[in-house]
């Protein structure tokens, strides 16, 4: 098949138009035209007057050969790549071991996947609980102010993704199309299938849920073996070799493969691998506010006349400035048609995030605006970002009134420094719910500055951004791992054989995407450290 790329036609254009731009781009009579599919759909909104769909097309036509070699300098046109997933080993039939998977987010849950179809057999120790009653915690801290710390949106089957926008894109270099597995297991599980094509897949949390089940039977059909409400609890290390790891309650497994998915927030784990001596450094993160603007500005701002156009949907941005005080503000997360959520997972701190259902049809748009940081800004030793973020968390707690309210203020309050005392035209979304007051004392003094500074640098790329009656809430902390537990080219621990830290709180992702493919690398390097291992096992018997 050939890869057309660049095909563009106005956003209203009729079914027949992409066959006749096929046929103009490879020069060929329509019965040369078998067949074609779509491989990516988006749009150039640059102009909103007039915004352009933008296609990838995989054609199928007779004589491919000669049309191929007389377009062979026509940067559109090529190949289509192999995009299928390769396995790098199979497990051999006398395996001594069975891998262990700690946590099941997007790196987990492909690292396990990943291990179950190659016949390794692995067993996945989840802290939290199964998603539907995870989801029943979570949903008691957003309607009645009650926190489990062990189930909640951070822990428990399918991550902090599960109760996030969904978003399936990321800009990691992909070379062998780990991401594209990603996608296919994920339509196999119950996505819609315009996810392996559309430029800027989402799911949205009610249909994650039921695509964690499904792969979550898939990995046991396959002998993995999944168990809830297992904490790890401790490390056994000797020798700078995993050996196994202790359960909380006082059950060891032995192992010496451990992929490490626990996680941005697993913070006391955090604490026991350093404990453990397991090499961890302080890494960079952002911190911020939520806000929240009425969706229809955004649209209305991005697509003009078009908004509201079905092959849009509901309009999203990314925006950055650099600030006078050095400090980069950014959107983070962004979430259209959406709702900011309650993410706390200890007590007495309040977090919070956005999500977003498939359609992004609520009335509200949000995302983070969130300011940069560095391990400058918090130099105590590896684990200070965790105690930093910790302490505007619960600084957002007292503001918010100690029930798991979130502070908030109008951005037109907020920029004149002055509290907000009730709202305007926009209705925060955030439940237990919202406690008005000044925000000014909810982050540090550089980030309160900078991100007085960004709001109307923001509102000059999009209109009304910094609107009076926009609703800013507090405090945005979870943007990424506050460590980073290095790993060498082989993907394990620099100082700990066996030990395979991946995904987001390892330090090495960013989204479910970046972390499935990341958990997708380290079950391969899992799989072929395991099968020499056992060769080598054998050879030495056999000797």
């Amino acid at each position: 098949m050939l890869r057309l790329t660049e095909i563009r036609l106005p956003l209203n254009h009729t079914e027949g138009a992409l066959t006749l731009a096929i046929l103009e781009q490879l020069g060929i009579p329509a019965e040369e035209l078998l067949a074609y599919s779509i491989a990516r759909r988006g749009y150039d909104a640059r102009k909103p007057k007039s915004i352009i769909a933008v296609y990838t097309l995989d054609v199928e036509i007779k004589n491919e050969a000669a049309v191929l070699a007389r377009l062979a300098n026509n940067p559109h046109c090529s190949a289509t790549p192999d995009t299928e997933y390769h396995f790098v080993a199979q497990a051999p039939a006398d395996l001594a071991s069975r891998p262990v998977v700690i946590g099941l987010g997007p790196a987990g849950l492909f690292a396990a996947l990943i291990l179950a179809q190659s016949g390794f057999k692995p067993i996945v120790l989840e802290r939290g609980k199964a998603v539907r009653e995870r989801t029943k915690d979570t949903f008691a801290l957003w309607r009645q102010g009650v926190l489990n710390p062990e189930s909640n949106a951070q822990f428990g089957e399918g991550g902090a993704g599960t109760f996030s926008d969904g978003k399936l894109h990321s800009q990691i270099k992909d070379p062998k199309h780990h991401g594209r597995k990603v996608l296919t297991e994920f339509v196999k599980a119950g996505a819609p299938p315009e996810i392996l094509y559309v430029s800027k897949p989402h799911i949205g949390t009610f249909r994650l849920v039921g695509m964690v089940e499904a792969m979550r039977k898939t990995i046991e059909a396959l002998g993995g073996e999944i168990r809830f409400e297992s904490r790890v609890d401790d490390f056994d290390i000797q020798g700078g070799q995993l050996c196994g790891v202790m359960l909380v309650n006082g059950e060891r497994i032995a192992t010496e493969h451990v992929v490490l998915a626990i996680g941005h927030s697993a913070r006391d784990t955090f604490q026991k691998l350093y404990d453990r001596g397991v090499y961890i450094e302080a890494k960079p993160f952002s911190i911020g506010l939520r806000i929240e603007h009425p969706q229809s500005l955004i649209d209305t701002c991005r697509f003009g006349k078009h908004a509201g156009n079905p092959l849009l949907g509901a309009a999203d941005y990314k925006l950055v400035h650099h600030c006078s005080n050095g400090r980069s503000v950014y959107s983070f997360c962004m979430c259209p048609g959406g709702t900011v959520v309650a993410a706390a997972s200890e007590p007495g701190r309040v977090v919070t995030n956005g999500m977003s259902q498939y359609s992004r049809n609520e009335r509200n748009a949000n995302s983070g605006i969130v300011v940069g940081i560095t391990p400058e800004d918090y130099p105590d030793g590896p684990l200070a970002g965790i105690a930093f973020q910790r302490q505007w968390e619960e600084r957002a707690f007292k503001l918010g009134g100690e029930d798991y309210s979130a502070p908030g203020q109008l951005v037109g309050d907020f920029l004149a420094g002055r509290p907000s005392t009730q709202l305007g035209s926009v209705i925060p979304s955030y439940t237990p719910g919202v406690h008005l007051c000044d925000l000014s004392t909810a982050l540090p003094d550089y980030a309160v500055a900078a991100i007085r500074e960004a709001l109307p640098a923001f509102g000059k790329k999009i209109n009304g951004f910094a609107m009076n009656d926009a609703v800013l809430t507090a405090v945005e902390t979870r943007t990424s791992s506050p460590i980073r537990i290095k790993r060498n080219e082989d993907y394990q621990s620099l100082n700990t054989r066996g030990l395979y830290p991946t995904g987001e709180g390892a330090g090495y992702a960013g989204g479910i995407l970046s972390s499935a493919v990341d958990g997708i690398k380290v079950a391969e390097a899992v799989a072929l450290s395991m099968t020499r291992t056992t060769l080598q096992n054998d050879a030495t018997e056999n000797y």
